[in-house]
């Protein structure tokens, strides 16, 4: 799946520029676009032109966990597709604990059908991320019945 992640700057009154690239961008290709500016989202009317128009061009709205920013989490799915960017706090335990639940949110959406799960781990630290990454995957596999390849640590 491609990953379009606007500029923080990208704001609402970009709109036509968003509606045409996404109008034009080839069907055939997976696309999850990641809104950063939460003025797009404050309005529930706006959003939801958005959100509708992703429907439409079938392009998954990607979710955004960071800690200690929460205007951007929101759980809006705009199709059978889930990306979610998880931004770590270089707290291990505090860490493990949100991808704990989104561990049980994705058992239930995968209940409702949910078709792809896209969940891109990182955090300021870069050492961390493979660990975590780590971590969501054994997990994954124990839950799910996988057998995805953790990524080699390297100490």
């Amino acid at each position: 799946m491609a990953f379009l992640q606007l500029h923080n700057n990208f704001g609402s009154k970009n709109q036509e520029r968003l509606i045409t690239f996404v109008e034009n961008f080839p069907p055939s290709i997976p696309l999850a676009v990641e809104i950063r500016n939460g003025k797009w989202l404050e309005d529930p009317t706006f959003s939801s032109e958005i959100f509708q128009l992703f429907e439409r061009h079938r392009i998954t709205n990607v979710l955004v966990d960071t800690a200690g920013r929460r205007d951007l989490l929101h759980m809006r799915l705009t199709n059978p597709a889930v990306f979610i960017r998880y931004v770590g706090a270089n707290d291990p335990m505090m860490d493990r604990r949100r991808l704990d639940g989104w561990m049980e949110r994705l058992k239930l959406w995968v209940g409702l059908k949910l078709l792809e799960v896209n969940f891109f781990v990182h955090q300021n630290l870069e050492m961390e991320s493979p660990v975590l990454a780590a971590y969501f995957i054994e997990r994954l596999n124990h839950e799910f019945g996988l057998g995805l390849n953790p990524p080699k640590l390297l100490f």
